[in-house]
């Protein structure tokens, strides 16, 4: 320890011992070695200076002599710098290893104690994980329960006798000057109307229907008159019709008549044009519809046609002998755009499908909705295309979410569902065959083989930003055209074999969109309309044909 001097007038000796004396004090006060040192002047204690400066501000005395003590009786006193000496355990081998033996079982009860918080979030886990299994299977059970219950009380609607005979439903005095007097429908509990449903008797016309073309089609053959390959590679555009006006201009929709040879065409222009292709004139045009017309077809032999509207209306067109057509009646059972409709092959009835995700059943004699379908599946995206079956036991529809829907028009069931395109269906197409289906949509076209409800051929013939807006087969089954940016032809082969492209049409229409693609008789010829207002016809150019326009 260093030696210090104090002065004589402190009544204390230069003495190195009794300022150890004096250091072990303080010692004793403090329990540590000074680190800044002062001294007392009256009693010559040595003392820690903070701690001697706290005592005189809480107590104003001496702590060992109980005499007065101010700030100015302490006097500062220089020292060299103390090192403060190793701990105990630290100064021999069996301390150090005691401390890092403490230390080890510091880590490791750390440890055991996050291995615990581990297990336990881990087994908090596993039971959120189980109750949301069970969750799942719940919401599961019942949904299937709930559509159970939806297909029982649709059974038991259309089980349920119908106060009013089908003759009384269909008043003459409901409908007046080619409109049906809606607001006369009897309504059910939940708001919506009640349909008749399809009755026995129509059920087992349907039938007689069905089993008398599927034998026909046993022995069907392709007829000899139909237009060879050959020929098909060598079509080109002979005529140009322009049908339309040219404000809004569009062709959605085309239809053919084939024994009289007159092609039907639906216009953005809210127009239906009847227009005779042989003598190359406009029929009829058939206003009526507020918005563009998206469907229409021909029934009975051309006397009768049935347009589709986005204005959510269906019109039933009838032919006179002057080659004009009256609206007969205007149905309004759909709250959406109207995107289809399909003919059974009775010429008796007709379905519409709209985008208010239901399709409808009429009589086409009365207009009246026998049933209209909704999916209770719970689905809700709307209805883009329809088509009947040739046998007409079978209707196949297809939605805004890419699925295609094959429902049983007897129980008016879905029993079958196609995935796998993206976007919109935008056309439908049964082969004559009875066994092939052909859908379009924004990735191309898929070829269906109804026996085993699989996918089994695809064709995308343009990029992605390209849908393609239409596709069918001609009435032999024997070629299938598309369109979209331009007009393709393939031939038809069977599952395993390759189904050659023979012939590929621009679009000479100048938009890049073919919007619709009809064979003629025999597949003489082409009918295509694109979003222009012309009507193009591709076939052989001869005499029977009339100039181009």
């Amino acid at each position: 320890m260093t030696k210090f001097s104090i002065p004589s007038r402190f009544g204390l000796e230069n003495s190195w011992t009794e300022l150890s004396v004096l250091s072990n004090v303080d010692r004793t006060v403090s329990g540590e070695v000074p680190e800044e040192p002062v001294v007392s002047k009256n009693s010559g204690i040595l003392f820690e200076k903070r701690l001697i400066e706290r005592h005189i501000l809480d107590y104003g005395k001496c702590p060992i002599t109980g005499e007065p003590l101010t700030l100015d009786d302490i006097v500062p006193i220089k020292t060299g710098k103390i090192v403060k000496p190793r701990p105990v355990q630290a100064a021999s081998i069996p301390g150090m290893l005691g401390m890092f033996q403490i230390e080890w079982d510091g880590l490791m009860l750390s440890n055991f104690a996050l291995e615990q918080q581990l297990h336990t979030a881990r087994q908090e886990l596993s039971h959120a994980l189980y109750q949301h299994d069970a969750a799942c299977r719940v919401i599961a059970r019942l949904k299937k329960e709930r559509d159970e219950a939806r297909a029982l009380l649709a059974q038991a609607e259309r089980q349920i006798p119908m106060s009013v005979s089908l003759q009384n439903a269909v008043n003459p005095a409901a409908i007046s000057n080619g409109k049906r007097a809606a607001e006369d429908d009897e309504m059910g509990s939940d708001g919506k109307r009640i349909r008749p449903g399809i009755s026995s008797s129509i059920i087992s016309e349907l039938t007689d229907c069905n089993t008398a073309l599927s034998q026909q089609r046993k022995k069907r053959q392709i007829p000899s008159t139909l237009a060879p390959v050959d020929a098909v590679e060598r079509y080109s555009q002979i005529t140009v019709n322009p049908l339309h006006r040219t404000n809004k201009p569009g062709i959605l929709s085309l239809d053919i008549q084939y024994t009289k040879d007159i092609i039907a065409s639906a216009g953005a222009d809210s127009n239906v044009v009847v227009f005779d292709r042989p003598s190359g004139q406009v029929l009829s045009t058939l206003s009526g519809h507020s918005k563009k017309v998206t469907s229409v077809k021909f029934v009975a032999e051309g006397e009768i046609v049935v347009s589709g509207s986005a204005d959510k209306t269906v019109r039933v067109w009838q032919g006179s002998e002057d080659g004009n057509y009256e609206c007969r009646q205007i149905l309004k059972d759909h709250t959406a755009e109207v995107q289809a409709v399909t003919i059974h092959a009775t010429n008796r009835y007709f379905v519409t499908a709209s985008l208010d995700h239901t399709w409808c059943f009429y009589d086409l004699a009365s207009g009246l909705c026998l049933t209209q379908v909704e999916d209770t599946s719970g689905s809700s995206d709307g209805y883009t295309s329809a088509a009947f079956h040739p046998d007409g036991l079978i209707l196949g529809t297809g939605t805004s979410e890419a699925l295609v829907k094959i429902w049983d028009v007897k129980s008016q069931a879905n029993v079958a569902r196609f995935d796998g395109h993206v976007g919109a269906v935008t056309s439908i197409s049964f082969s004559e065959n009875g066994y092939f289906l052909a859908t379009a949509a924004q990735d191309g076209v898929k070829l269906w083989d109804l026996r085993k409800l699989r996918n089994f051929r695809t064709f995308t013939p343009y990029d992605e930003n390209i849908p393609t807006q239409s596709v069918e087969f001609d009435h032999s089954g024997s070629y299938l055209a598309l369109g979209g940016s331009d007009i393709r032809v393939y031939q038809v082969a069977n599952v395993k074999s390759e189904w050659n492209c023979i012939k590929t049409f621009p679009d000479l229409s100048g938009t890049g969109k073919v919007t619709s693609v009809k064979f003629g008789p025999d597949a003489k010829y082409i009918a295509v309309g694109s979003m222009d207002r012309q009507l193009r016809i591709f076939g052989l150019p001869n005499e029977d044909h009339p100039s181009e326009s």
